[in-house]
């Protein structure tokens, strides 16, 4: 990953910083400057709760960060990876039997509508061994080395897309937001988690993948919260509803955690006001939550 880009990473203190943090629904909550990494505000920051589909920002910092890695290489689709989204009735991007999407279609087919079958393609392709099963086991090796080598010391993964075997896949608000801060670092994985739609090019039955982000989709299928720019929801029955996310409003930069959520969206918004003070659009968006609450989507 490259190094943090100084013009959107500026944040200094909450905009209301004399003010308390809003109070959340979430089992586990943190909120941070993003050119510091400084702790805003945080709610039990350091127990590990699983985390769903959030897991996908590693898999993608696993991939941005491989030697030699060549976007535009080819991935043909495996009808390992569909039988796999079948059985699990995992959120999917709709990934054709024998197509040939590059890793940076992948990248976007995992990133926005939460592909799983994309995140399988993604990990047998930069993971090592003779098998499906040991590439697949050496893909989550890379990404447990990659959390040690981030400081990230209440994370372990037992999983490429969040979906965890032994229900061993966890990680805490902090080691969640120092990941994303390392994240939003390179040029590429910022690009693609503040897209709203990107087009399949015929490798899906899909003709376009949508970020299931709600607050970087503008109305009326998306709450279009001013200044958003990613990043990863995830749902599971463990985890409930997961959401990380970023604003950026007047040169300032904030990252967010959201684990275990029912009000994941109203949540981040409130926070985001809280942080960087609540521009005109900004209040009426969080307004409209309270009698406007949009279909959440949910991974």
């Amino acid at each position: 990953m490259g190094a943090l880009v100084g013009a959107l990473f500026t944040v200094s203190t909450p905009a209301h910083a004399a003010t308390a943090a809003p109070p959340v629904s979430a089992r586990g909550a943190i909120l941070i400057n993003g050119a510091t990494g400084a702790v805003l505000t945080s709610k039990t920051p350091d127990t590990k709760r699983q985390m769903a589909s959030t897991t996908k920002v590693m898999t993608a910092v696993v991939v941005a960060t491989s030697a030699g890695l060549d976007l535009n290489r080819k991935v043909t689709i495996k009808q390992t990876y569909l039988d796999y989204v079948y059985r699990e009735g995992a959120s999917s991007a709709s990934l054709k039997l024998g197509a040939t999407p590059t890793v940076r279609q992948l990248l976007y087919a995992m990133l926005l509508p939460s592909g799983c079958d994309a995140a399988y393609a993604l990990a047998d392709t930069f993971g090592a061994g003779s098998t499906t099963a040991a590439r697949r086991a050496d893909f989550i090796s890379k990404m447990n080395a990659k959390a040690r080598s981030l400081g990230m010391t209440n994370t372990v993964y037992d999983s490429f897309d969040g979906i965890s075997p032994t229900g061993n896949n966890l990680t805490t608000p902090r080691d969640l937001a120092t990941l994303t801060r390392y994240a939003m670092g390179n040029a590429l994985f910022q690009s693609v988690v503040k897209t709203t739609s990107y087009s399949s090019g015929g490798t899906s039955t899909l003709a376009t993948w949508w970020n299931t982000n709600l607050l970087v989709r503008a109305r009326p299928t998306g709450y279009g919260y001013p200044g958003a720019i990613g990043v990863k929801t995830g749902t599971g029955t463990a985890a409930g509803k997961c959401l990380v996310f970023s604003v950026t409003r007047n040169g300032k930069t904030i990252i967010g955690v959201l684990l275990n959520d029912e009000e994941r969206y109203a949540d981040s918004m409130a926070l985001s006001n809280w942080a960087l003070g609540a521009t005109t659009s900004s209040r009426n968006t969080l307004r409209d939550t309270d009698t406007q609450r949009l279909p959440d989507i949910l991974d």
